[in-house]
């Protein structure tokens, strides 16, 4: 129904750009109206909303899995791992040592990882017949048809000037869709199709290396930030001045300071080998990069952000690219646009604002900090209170009554 829906636009966009006078062809341009744009918008969310709620939807198939296993199998999950499908994942037996003992009676075994034996079942096939590869159908390169919310931007590469580009902005501001743009058209190019641009001129590339977003899986057995470095290495060691190299965040995974030094020296050894560097397009929320200013000050190196308005409280994404560097990452607005307590918002702002002048994170709490030191100056009091010439005062009772009960609530 999709595919049927997008197909029914392209007939009626090729039935306005031919002669009006032919009764079919005008037929076909007004009875496929603007609507269809909508149908297709509602399927391509029930695709979303059916990937979203695909967690609990597996945990029940695991159930009525394991109902069926043998009994010495303690527990079992349906897992779905994108290109691969749906498979059947249970723990490995101690009894399960050579390959012919992981064969189980109406599955068939098709990986062993991390001590976790991975099948196809009846159950698993239907999955992939009923839902097919969800993650796959909705990354499509023609989303200026599929959203009303597109917005096209330019590129310009190529030449000394700007052979680096670096994207700052906000959180949810077009910063990896813009990546992905530029690595869609131009492989799209490469193979020969027509691409979504009014115009283009695309060189040769011998080849495009991406970081652009790292999947776990439990065929690799590597972390996430393993897999960020493996990506990057390649593109370092293989890269030529004809290659595309697009990073999108490149060095989060780790603690700031490295991930921030990591991301500049790779660029510095591309800015290092002038026009001979690769076309090299990253994002980043590293505004140190620029505020350090770690990277020479070069006509090789361009840098580029989102557009955005601050509307009083309210952050506007114009997702328009433009000239310049954003230092600001606006976190605490997009965490209200997710739903985020406007307390712990508001935490979090206190939060950063200290670490920002250099305060330790201690002084937070203020209200908290005047209580302690009230209680304090009341045992304090309660001391200088004390006659020790007095025989009545029992400092025994003293301490285990006032003492020490002050002492836990003021630790």
């Amino acid at each position: 129904l999709y595919k049927t829906v997008y197909s029914a636009v392209c007939l009626r966009d090729m039935c306005r750009s031919l002669p009006s006078n032919i009764e079919l062809f005008q037929t076909i341009s007004q009875v496929f109206t603007d609507d269809l744009h909508y149908i297709a918008s509602l399927i391509s969310k029930v695709k979303k909303r059916k990937l979203m709620g695909l967690s609990d939807f597996l945990t029940e198939v695991a159930r009525k899995e394991l109902e069926s296993l043998d009994n010495r199998i303690p527990s079992c999950c349906v897992i779905y791992i994108p290109l691969i499908g749906f498979l059947l994942s249970i723990p490995r037996l101690p009894t399960m040592v050579d390959k012919s003992d992981f064969e189980i009676e109406g599955l068939n075994f098709m990986f062993l990882s991390e001590e976790k034996l991975h099948y196809r079942s009846t159950r698993t096939k239907e999955l992939d017949s009923m839902l097919g590869d969800l993650h796959c159908e909705i990354r499509h390169p023609l989303m200026e048809l599929c959203a009303k919310t597109f917005v096209p931007n330019p590129v310009d590469s190529g030449k000394a000037y700007g052979r680096i580009k670096i994207l700052t902005g906000p959180n949810s501001s077009g910063k990896s869709v813009y990546l992905k743009q530029v690595g869609l058209i131009t492989f799209m190019a490469l193979t020969g199709s027509y691409v979504p641009a009014a115009e283009a001129e695309i060189g040769a590339v011998d080849g495009i290396y991406t970081r652009i977003h790292s999947r776990e899986s439990v065929s690799l057995g590597l972390s996430t930030f393993m897999i960020d470095l493996n990506q990057v290495a390649k593109a370092v060691n293989n890269a030529t001045e004809r290659s595309l190299v697009l990073i999108d965040e490149f060095g989060k995974g780790t603690n700031t300071v490295d991930g921030l030094s990591l991301l500049a020296a790779v660029l510095r050894y591309w800015v290092k080998q002038g026009t001979q560097c690769p076309q090299v397009f990253v994002s980043t929320n590293f505004h140190s990069l620029v505020q350090l200013k770690l990277l020479p000050d070069t006509p090789l190196v361009q840098y580029l952000t989102m557009e955005t308005h601050q509307d009083e409280d309210e952050l506007v994404f114009f997702y328009q690219l433009k000239e310049g560097v954003s230092t600001i990452s606006h976190a605490a607005n997009i965490a209200a646009l997710a739903g985020m307590p406007p307390k712990v918002i508001a935490r979090g702002v206190e939060v950063s604002e200290l670490i920002r002048i250099g305060k330790p994170i201690g002084h937070i709490d203020h209200s908290s900090r005047e209580r302690q030191l009230e209680r304090c100056k009341f045992l304090v009091d309660k001391f200088l209170c004390l006659d020790l010439d007095d025989p009545n005062v029992d400092l025994e009772d003293f301490m285990s009554q006032e003492v020490l009960p002050s002492s836990a609530s003021i630790l």
